[in-house]
Parts: C-alpha cells; sequence; structure tokens
C-alpha cells in the first residue's frame, strides 16, 4: 500500500508540473499573443505535431476568446492596445494553405482578425532540415502552401495582415551577417511591394534570435519582432516578444491553461 501511494504521489505531482494549475494566472492587461501554424488534422500514420491544430479545436479557441470578452487585434494594432485588458492577437507562421481554406472562414465567424508572417520562398521549402538535418521527411516541403492569389483575396477580407518571416526561413545561428540583412529585410520589401500594403512586424525563424538579429529589426522600419519564447507581451522591448503556443498535442484544458498563465506547465 505504502508504494501505492508513493506511485500516485509521483505521478500527480508530476501531473501538477504538466499542467500548472495551481500557478497564478498572468495580468489580464498583458497582450497574449497566439502562435499558430497549421489549421489541420493530424496526418495518418504520423507523429503527432504540434504543428497541426484542428479546425474543430481552433474553432474552440475562437469560441473561448469571443465568449470570454477577449478583443482580437493585429500585430499592427499592439501598441494602440498595449494598456487594455483581455486582448489576444492571432499569428500564423510560414504560409500553409489552410491559413486559407480552414482558418479564413473560422476567424470570419467569430468576427476576429490575424496576422500572417510569410515566407517568400515558401513552396517546396524544407526548412526544418536547416536547423535539424535530421528533419529530412520531405513532409513540411510537400505541405501545400499559399498562392499570391489567395494572399490578396486574405488582406482584401480585411481579417488578415502580412507580417514578415525571411525570404528563405534561414538558420540564423548559421547565416553571415549580410545574408541576415538581405533576408529580413529584402522580404520587408519584396511583401509591400507585391501586395500593396505595409508590413511592420517580424517573426524569426525557429524563433531563433540574438543581439544583431534584434539589431538588424532595431534599425529598419520593422516596429515588433515575434519570438517562439513562451509567455504573455513582455514590455522590455517590442522585438523580442514572447508568444504562446498553440499546439495540436493540446487538449482544450491545455490551450486554456496557456492562455490564462502563459504557459502550459513546467515540464
Amino acid at each position: 500500500m505504502i508504494i501505492i501511494a508513493i506511485v500516485i504521489d509521483i505521478i500527480l505531482i508530476l501531473l501538477s508540473l504538466k499542467y500548472v494549475w495551481w500557478y497564478p494566472n498572468a495580468n489580464l492587461n498583458k497582450t497574449r499573443i497566439m502562435m499558430y501554424h497549421m489549421i489541420a488534422e493530424q496526418l495518418p500514420n504520423e507523429k503527432k505535431s504540434g504543428l497541426r491544430v484542428s479546425p474543430k479545436m481552433f474553432e474552440k479557441h475562437l469560441e473561448y476568446f469571443s465568449d470570454n470578452g477577449w478583443r482580437f487585434i493585429k500585430m499592427s494594432e499592439l501598441d494602440k492596445f498595449k494598456n487594455d485588458s483581455k486582448v489576444v492577437a492571432i499569428t500564423f507562421d510560414d504560409g500553409y494553405l489552410d491559413n486559407y481554406t480552414k482558418a479564413l472562414p473560422l476567424l470570419q465567424k467569430y468576427n476576429a482578425c490575424a496576422t500572417l508572417y510569410l515566407v517568400i520562398d515558401r513552396h517546396n521549402n524544407d526548412w526544418s532540415i536547416k536547423k535539424n538535418p535530421k528533419h529530412n521527411s520531405g513532409i513540411l516541403a510537400s505541405e501545400e502552401k499559399l498562392s499570391d492569389q489567395q494572399i490578396h483575396e486574405m488582406l482584401d477580407s480585411g481579417v488578415f495582415e502580412l507580417g514578415g518571416h525571411t525570404i528563405s526561413h534561414p538558420y540564423l545561428p548559421n547565416t553571415s551577417i549580410d545574408v541576415k540583412k538581405h533576408e529580413i529585410l529584402e522580404c520587408k520589401n519584396i511583401l509591400e511591394t507585391k501586395f500593396n500594403t505595409k508590413v511592420s512586424s517580424f517573426a524569426y525563424p525557429f524563433g531563433i534570435y540574438n543581439d544583431e538579429d534584434i539589431e538588424i529589426i532595431e534599425t529598419s522600419n520593422f516596429e515588433s519582432a515575434v519570438t517562439t519564447d513562451e509567455g504573455v507581451v513582455n514590455s522590455d522591448t517590442p522585438f523580442k516578444l514572447k508568444r504562446i503556443k498553440a499546439s495540436g498535442k493540446d487538449n482544450f484544458f491545455a490551450f486554456k491553461l496557456r492562455v490564462q498563465k502563459g504557459f502550459r506547465g513546467f515540464i
């Protein structure tokens, strides 16, 4: 009986570290920036991917924000609402087709909006192997990406705005300063010219950045930059903003914990 009690205690401790229901909620005056990639079902016979949030779960997320009085904003509006309570910015990274076919109709249904951090050379590009060569599965490269016409429609809807996410999604630690500047600054020029829109926010590829990268952003015409560091919006600088991960591996309880606390747990 003692052994069983010990095992139960260990399980409860592990669960309380994975799901920090007991941790204080983050200040509601701190904006939540949600990070999504794909709104899609998990692939059959593949390991469950955090990048793929199902349409049903995505709708539950939007419904939660809507029913609980949250204001949806675009990243270009971040400074305007920085002192307001219950503000959420929905963001999508990379430029997957389902952002148009699945996310757009649901965002419209809930009168929500979003910022799309778009990779210029996104088609047939498996950028995951730039960070880890062992990821050479081809799944990311074969994933359908947005066409320019679809992006025009997303912008015309008023639901989406564009943010920069480099030209080719490089792994910045292995990239020279000259290539970094080209990847970061030229992507802004290309997006603004091609889509006749202002691009004021940037997302670091893989969420990885250093002081050199921040300096490039700071001395450009970008107004903000987001990372994959978890948490609510931090106020020390607009160029390394934290985001809340929307993971396809999470249940709805875990999603709510992330929104309320800024993260799900310690393990």
